[in-house]
């Protein structure tokens, strides 16, 4: 077992954090009174002995961080994070949407997945999406009130707190609450996304109303956003739980807002809506165990398989993004997603393979395909013969207790600001997580996945999702904390978060800031950040890669936990995210 560095060198960074924390850029919210261990994307990781929490939105980060320091849990935290994140980073945190959480309990060492994922109304059918000529028709899963899955977040969210928590839900809700109503600074993130997104966002006149003043003109830096309305509908969840929101004030709301925008969700599919715990996917990686998030999930059984075939190869002596290494990454990575277009779905619907997919014994025949110096193109590559994509918007945090309990947690309204659809009154952003289903399998979704039958829309279904949260254990505790957003490419940039750190040596933020590469088998192109190195993308174009040139992949946000202490990385490439510990 080759055994990653935590820190290069641990004292230079706790002497680079010191003179950061009197900086008013990273100073804690006021409800922080104590000096914290921590500063927003940077290029050394984070230092912490109790706790830390690793998110895409700074203020979110410190929320989870107040409830750690209060005596809370990992799961306390989480929660926290997760309702902050519906006001602070309203693309993608949220409750109008869905997602994964797994759950590590040291004291009974055991992991839990929790599956909160957004499901099909009632009456959903596969032919939905398509024109009378059976064409699928985006606009419809998109930006319409069919594209609206009945939301899993705030059922999620309670089962954890209920079960595997110690605080009360109207505790951990009090920040996000009081974000709302208070409001919070646009932070240059925000501002950009929202002045971006304008068209698609400010269509809808209850969501203009929102994020962009009464003139119509964008928010600036520093310029307070209140958001009143989300306030009230926290405020009811705090005050009457899931009921809060599946029953009563919110759901009427909620389905009538989607019923106006055309869709056909009901008061009975709210009230009737169930998150559920699953056993998570197992595997084993060079001596490490990776537990990750099962189906309706794809991420878990391609991480398990894509590291099995890896591992019939000496990655660690191939060396850190070399055109070889890459190009084995490519060749497996192919053989993964070809799998995923046939096999994987919700697994109530849909006898899915896992246990043939994640075998050793399979990964053997696919790496005995693999031509060592030649790319085989993608028309070559089948689905192997066994018994869609989220937005980028998606978002991810990591949470690390100091009884040694972790959270990794991935989320989602799938577009950036979902619909684009906030329902009248309630401050509440919708998904269009209906889209993640197979419109028409075998044709490509938004995002370039193709999918079959066992994807299919249908009524009370779970779409298929590439959300990948993940915990490396070493020595039965969780060593190595992680997931991302990006769409399909949260597998492979989970792949490769894990990779950086047990074949490479890496501490974790140089796992996190190296450059990374995506292949998804179609389109047949091996996407790569600009960073990588330009004579390895002409290696990798010499054995038959097709290369391009994308920009940046993912945001991860992740935590390693090592004999020195606890240390978090959030992803450069996200503006605003911040680790924080204590």
């Amino acid at each position: 077992m080759r055994s990653a560095k935590p820190f290069r060198p641990l004292m230079l960074a706790i002497a680079m954090a010191l003179p950061l924390l009197s900086s008013p850029l990273l100073s804690a919210p006021s409800y922080a009174d104590e000096p914290i261990f921590s500063y927003m994307a940077t290029a050394q990781p984070v230092w912490a002995q109790h706790g830390m929490v690793a998110s895409q939105e700074s203020v979110a980060s410190h929320v989870g961080v107040e409830i750690l320091k209060q005596g809370g849990n990992a799961v306390d935290a989480a929660v926290a994070v997760a309702f902050s994140l519906a006001v602070t980073l309203p693309r993608a945190g949220n409750i109008g949407g869905g997602g994964f959480m797994l759950v590590h309990l040291a004291k009974d060492n055991k992991t839990i997945a929790i599956d909160y994922r957004e499901m099909a109304p009632s009456h959903a059918d596969k032919d939905m999406f398509l024109d009378e000529q059976g064409n699928a028709v985006d606009k419809l899963s998109r930006e319409h009130g069919l594209a609206v899955g009945v939301p899993g977040t705030v059922m999620g969210m309670n089962l954890a707190l209920e079960k595997y928590g110690t605080m009360s839900l109207a505790q951990v809700i009090a920040p996000a609450i009081k974000l709302a109503e208070q409001g919070f600074s646009v932070t240059p993130d925000l501002a950009v996304s929202l002045s971006g997104l304008k068209r698609r966002v400010g269509q809808w006149p209850t969501t203009a109303a929102i994020f962009y003043k009464a003139d119509g003109s964008d928010y600036q830096v520093n310029e307070v956003l209140k958001q009143p309305e989300l306030g009230h509908s926290l405020r009811l969840i705090a005050e009457h739980g899931v009921k809060g929101f599946y029953e009563g004030e919110t759901a009427t709301k909620l389905v009538e807002a989607v019923k106006d925008a055309g869709g056909i969700m009901t008061l009975a599919d709210l009230k009737n809506y169930k998150a559920v715990e699953r056993e998570p996917i197992h595997g084993t990686y060079r001596g490490y165990e990776v537990v990750s998030m099962p189906p309706p999930s794809s991420g878990g059984v391609h991480i398990i398989e894509m590291l099995n075939v890896l591992q019939q190869f000496p990655i660690d002596k191939l060396g850190q993004n070399t055109a070889q290494t890459i190009h084995l990454m490519a060749e497996t990575m192919k053989h993964a997603y070809a799998d995923r277009s046939e096999y994987l779905g919700d697994p109530d619907f849909y006898k899915v393979p896992t246990t043939a997919l994640t075998s050793t014994d399979y990964a053997k025949k696919i790496a005995a395909q693999i031509a060592v110096n030649k790319a085989t193109p993608s028309t070559e590559i089948k689905p192997g013969n066994l018994a869609p994509y989220e937005s980028d918007q998606t978002t991810h945090f990591s949470v690390v207790d100091k009884w040694g309990n972790a959270v990794s947690n991935t989320y989602t309204l799938n577009f950036s600001y979902g619909s684009g659809l906030v329902a009248k009154g309630t401050g509440i952003l919708l998904n269009n997580e209906m889209d993640d289903f197979s419109a028409k399998p075998g044709t490509p979704n938004g995002y370039g996945l193709v999918g079959g039958d066992a994807n299919a829309v249908e009524g009370n279904k779970r779409p298929l999702s590439s959300m990948s949260p993940t915990i490396v254990m070493k020595d039965n505790k969780p060593f190595l904390v992680t997931g991302s957003p990006g769409g399909s490419r949260i597998i492979t940039t989970t792949l490769q978060i894990i990779m950086n750190v047990i074949d490479h040596g890496m501490n974790i933020a140089e796992a996190s800031n190296a450059a990374r590469i995506h292949h998804q088998w179609l389109p047949d192109e091996l996407r790569v950040e600009s960073s990588l190195n330009r004579d390895t993308i002409s290696l990798l174009e010499a054995k038959g890669h097709k290369v391009k040139v994308q920009s940046a992949m993912g945001s991860t946000q992740s935590i390693m936990v090592t004999d020195q202490g606890i240390f978090g990385a959030s992803d450069l490439r996200s503006s605003g995210s911040e680790a924080v510990g204590y």
